[in-house]
């Protein structure tokens, strides 16, 4: 049976590491004897939900530009030098048979590295629109696995592969859950139940706006699960005292909770967009408006242009929120629509045409 060591590389937030787990757990039961190392950057969260999902990892002392001048821009060349130094250390001691980066600053570095060695490199971009990282890294990889069209924009067209974005294998078999799930949750099984995702680490306009509604949901016969960030948790903790509401710095059973979720209200980052997709639940997606070219609008409005969920901008929550939220919940119909039409959307073997891609490259 064949035995790799296999490299990867993707962190800052749960949408560039859960990718990287999902790969890495498909070609851990492709290559059961393989070795297997993660890179991340210190003190971010990779540090903690890579170890847990079984596998090792190293820090790199690196970080982003901010979009201001900071003490933190100033540090940047330093920490990119120091960086660089540390993943030729590590590509040099463990020796990969092929380098995989999912985004995030970390893969900078490793895969700049594991390319200029002439290892076999593949880059997975989660987003319509091209984090800078992978942008640089696209003229030095192999192999550019995207979830849309048009990707060309950003990357080399010849290196350009759809496969979609990968996800939790747990989430593609939650159909049968719901029951387990709502006892899991505790959750009681006449009402409506609102699961609430504001990303990994949180967002707060969506917490402010579930705390300034939490009696209007009380008026839906709605209970909320609500992931508020760990960022937030100490902000919103108290009100776990109401009966019908559930705050969780960060949700670990995800299958569970879109098993119990009767609508969800979500951020639309790539990975929340593509998940959603798969588990197919009525969505409200309130996108971030603070990310690069506004992708998170764009990456829901390539769902709402299918009927298959709806979008409500930040600044016309106010306006729209309770209208919206009310007519869904009122119509059963409606959701049974927006769950058939996102379920269309999705691209539910990305993980296997990553992972078939990956295998091309350590079979050259």
């Amino acid at each position: 049976m064949s035995k790799y060591k296999i490299i990867l590389s993707g962190g800052g937030t749960g949408g560039h590491i859960y990718p990287a787990i999902a790969i890495a757990n498909e070609l851990k039961s492709r290559f059961p004897n393989s070795e297997f190392l993660f890179v991340g950057a210190k003190d971010r969260m990779e540090m903690e939900k890579v170890p847990q999902a079984g596998y090792e990892i190293e820090g790199l002392w690196i970080s982003g530009i901010q979009r201001k001048l900071t003490l933190k821009n100033l540090m940047f060349p330093f920490k990119l030098l120091a960086s660089l130094i540390k993943a030729r250390k590590i590509i040099k001691n463990f020796k990969p048979d092929v380098a995989i980066g999912t985004g995030g600053f970390a893969s900078g570095p490793l895969l700049h590295v594991a390319a200029s060695k002439k290892i076999p490199t593949l880059i997975q971009e989660q987003n319509s629109y091209a984090g800078i990282t992978n942008k640089l890294l696209s003229k030095k990889v192999n192999k550019i696995c995207v979830a849309y069209n048009d990707m060309e924009r950003f990357f080399p067209k010849n290196k350009i592969i759809k496969t979609g974005n990968p996800v939790r294998q747990d989430l593609l078999e939650i159909e049968n859950k719901t029951v387990q799930a709502k006892d899991f949750f505790k959750l009681k099984h006449g009402k409506y139940t609102l699961l609430v995702i504001g990303g990994s680490l949180g967002a707060l306009k969506i917490n402010e706006l579930i705390e300034d509604k939490l009696e209007f949901f009380e008026t839906q016969n709605t209970q909320i699960i609500w992931q508020c960030g760990k960022l937030y948790y100490q902000d919103f903790k108290f009100y776990n005292d109401l009966e019908y509401v559930q705050v969780y710095p960060f949700l670990n059973n995800m299958d569970l909770a879109y098993a119990a979720a009767d609508v969800v209200i979500s951020r639309a980052g790539a990975s929340s967009v593509s998940e959603l997709s798969i588990v197919g639940r009525p969505v409200i997606f309130i996108p971030s408006p603070n990310v690069a070219e506004d992708h998170q609008t764009k990456n829901a409005l390539a769902i709402v242009e299918n009927d298959a969920a709806i979008m409500i901008k930040e600044n016309e929550l106010d306006i729209d929120f309770e209208n919206k939220f009310s007519q869904l919940i009122a119509s059963q119909e409606r959701q049974r629509k927006l769950s058939e039409n996102i379920k269309k959307l999705a691209l539910a073997n990305a993980t296997k045409e990553i992972a078939d891609e990956v295998e091309k490259l350590l079979n050259k």
